[in-house]
């Protein structure tokens, strides 16, 4: 199962944290775990591509992800809201294969 974790601060989406693995599918044919990928990078190269990078913290590996925003820059914090708006809509369509929350 995937868990993403939306960190709130003072109402603002602050941190993401992404982990896990769908298991929808064997490797290769599981459109879960390959639409969060795509979502999770697609955020980070959009912010990367805006010259954005140094105001947020990003790691990525096998099965994870986690962005965090150092400052209260309106495009990141966009990005980031607009992933969380797509993380909470694959969890609509696939309920068994994810789970989110919202933190603070």
């Amino acid at each position: 199962m995937i868990k993403s974790v939306f960190v709130y601060q003072n109402e603002m989406l602050k941190e993401i944290k992404v982990s896990g693995h769908a298991n929808y599918k064997k490797k290769g044919e599981d459109i879960v775990c390959a639409a969060v990928s795509t979502a999770t990078l697609l955020t980070y190269n959009a912010i990367e591509h805006l010259k954005l990078d140094h105001l947020v913290e990003c790691n990525v590996s096998d099965g994870f992800f986690h962005i965090r925003a150092h400052e209260d820059q309106e495009t990141i914090l966009a990005l980031m809201k607009n992933l969380e708006y797509t993380l909470n809509d694959l969890e609509k369509q696939y309920p068994k294969y994810m789970k989110n929350q919202k933190e603070g």
